[in-house]
């Protein structure tokens, strides 16, 4: 991870009827796919859905550590609007709460 990266905590809803990022977990950015999770397509569409969502390419959102939870662990590049992003996603007054600058909140 570089030094303008960040780890967000999400929770993911595969198979979702209504994709979107948004709206808060047990403290996790909720993603909800329409994909189910079979051989890492619902995987797939989380990181797409997280890149637009938070105005980033693509490249830019990659997990940190894979597994077969819901809840995942995902890097994302810091950017000039990233903050503002994740504020208006959380719904919450103080998005940054979800992000740790460089590490990993979960000790993964």
């Amino acid at each position: 991870m570089g030094q303008g990266t960040f780890v967000l905590a999400v929770h993911v809803h595969p198979g979702s009827r209504r994709p979107g990022v948004g709206g808060v977990h047990q403290g996790r950015l909720v993603v909800r796919v329409r994909a189910r999770p079979v051989d890492g397509a619902a995987n797939d569409e989380v990181l797409d859905a997280l890149a637009a969502a938070l105005g980033l390419r693509r490249s830019d959102v990659s997990f940190v550590h894979v597994s077969r939870s819901r809840d995942k662990l995902v890097a994302v590049e810091d950017s000039a609007t990233l903050r503002a992003r994740l504020h208006s996603l959380l719904g919450a007054p103080d998005g940054t709460a979800h992000l740790a600058r460089g590490r990993d909140p979960g000790g993964h």
